[in-house]
Formats: C-alpha cells, sequence, structure tokens
C-alpha cells in the first residue's frame, strides 16, 4: 500500500514545506511516458522510507502556479526538500539505485 500524498497548490504549503523531515515531490502529468516508469520506484521507496521520508505528487497541469514557482520545465522532476526548504532535485526517470542515493544523502 502506498504512503504517496497528492498535493496541489493549495496543500504545497502545509504538506511540503512545513513538513519536519525529507519530503520529494514528483512533479508529474498524466500523460507523460517516463512519469509513468517513475511512478512505481516511488511508491516502492515510500514503503522502504516509511518514517523517514514523506513522497508526494503534484500534477503540473492542475497546479501549475507550484511548478512555474519552483521552475518546473521538464517532467518527472523530483525537488527534495528538508524541514520545508529546497535541498537537491533530480529530472528525469531515473533508475531507483539513484533516487535511494540521493534519499540516503539527505535523510536523518
Amino acid at each position: 500500500m502506498s504512503k504517496t500524498v497528492v498535493v496541489t497548490d493549495d496543500s504545497f504549503l502545509s504538506e511540503v514545506e512545513q513538513h519536519s523531515g525529507l519530503a520529494v515531490v514528483d512533479f508529474w502529468a498524466t500523460w507523460c511516458g517516463p512519469c509513468r516508469m517513475i511512478a512505481p520506484i516511488l511508491d516502492q521507496l515510500s514503503d522502504e522510507f516509511v518514517g523517514r521520508l514523506k513522497v508526494t505528487k503534484l500534477d503540473v497541469d492542475a497546479n501549475q502556479k507550484t511548478a512555474i514557482r519552483f521552475q518546473v520545465r521538464s517532467i518527472p522532476t523530483l525537488l527534495f526538500f528538508k524541514d520545508g526548504k529546497l535541498v537537491d532535485q533530480v529530472i528525469g526517470a531515473v533508475p531507483k539505485a539513484a533516487l535511494v542515493a540521493k534519499i540516503e544523502q539527505h535523510v536523518a
């Protein structure tokens, strides 16, 4: 069972920027093939890092304000926030091992 949280322009502040600890935001869209490829990996990571990582998804078509704010120009883009501050990013569909390495870099 995935623990991934869907966020919107309206909930981004409370779900991501006010989150204590590490959160990753998947900027995606339904029509994006690479986004669909990376989604099951993020679901796995939400289970594997439960309690240490919050995995969220933001649909860029429905939530353009947040995508523009963080200058997301290609999807999938993963933004990593630690205690509400942007600390890292990954652009494109990457292997699970690359994401695990990024998470372990930032998770306490």
